[in-house]
This record gives C-alpha cells, sequence and structure tokens, in this order.
C-alpha cells in the first residue's frame, strides 16, 4: 500500500474516492479519509489562497519512510496520501490520507499519526496569501 497507483505530489485537483480505492481490499473492514482543505482564515487573520511548494524527491523519500515506520506500529493498515503542490483556493484540498485495516481503531490511529507527522517531518512549504499580506508558514517567526 502506500498509493503505488497514485502520485505522492499532484498540481492537479485531489479526489479523495481515487485515494481511497488504493487502500480498499476485502479483509479491510475500517475506512478512515481524511482531507486537509484550504480554509479561508490563520487564528483572526483572513486568508485569500495558498501557494505549496515542495522539495519534491525528498517529500516521497521522507513519506515513504514514514509509510514504513506506520506499517511496523500497524502491520495490517494499508495508506495511501496524495498532497497537491501549486495555487489552491479556499475549500480545494490540500492532501488527503487514506487508511484501511480490519478493524477501525488501527484505521483511525495510523490516520492520525501519519498527518501528525505529515506536518512535522515533510518538507512541503505553504504560503498564504492573507488579508494583510502573504507569509511563508513554518519558515522561523
Amino acid at each position: 500500500s502506500g498509493g503505488a497507483h497514485l502520485p505522492i505530489l499532484t498540481t492537479e485537483p485531489i479526489d479523495p474516492r481515487e485515494v481511497e480505492a488504493e487502500v480498499i481490499s476485502p479483509e479491510c473492514g475500517g475506512v478512515v479519509v481524511f482531507t486537509g482543505r484550504v480554509r479561508n482564515h490563520t487564528g483572526d487573520r483572513g486568508v485569500r489562497h495558498l501557494e505549496y511548494e515542495a522539495y519534491e524527491a525528498m517529500v516521497v523519500r521522507v513519506i515513504n519512510e514514514m509509510l514504513i515506520e506506520v506499517k511496523r506500529s500497524f502491520p495490517e493498515v494499508r495508506i495511501a496520501i496524495q498532497h497537491r503542490l501549486g495555487h489552491l483556493v479556499i475549500g480545494e484540498i490540500a492532501v488527503c490520507i487514506a487508511t484501511a485495516s480490519p478493524h477501525r481503531a488501527d484505521a483511525f490511529a495510523a490516520n492520525q499519526r501519519f498527518i501528525d507527522r505529515l506536518k512535522e517531518d515533510v518538507p512541503i512549504f505553504k504560503k498564504e496569501a492573507r488579508d494583510d499580506g502573504s507569509v511563508w508558514v513554518g519558515l522561523g517567526p
């Protein structure tokens, strides 16, 4: 698993059904699909749109390492991920993570661990176009 048919990174809109299809199997009864969408604010600041950039080779390497790590903790879980790059408007999907397992608890736990690690460890950079100017998020104060 891990999205062998879908690219991890894409500039095209993400279809959660396609990501989910990567993990569906007859032995998996619990399926969790997380979508992270562009919202219209950060704290009390209005957001107009986002720009995502990535060091693509490193992103793919780190995500593949994360897939292996999560599979060690949850051996029966199947995982697929797709992350969008480029210009995204309010409401568009920036990331989709699908997990499937024979039991729901592992599917939920693996999905949660994966999104938490993604936000911490993967070199994907986000620029917020705010009402009061643009700022790169996560690159210092």
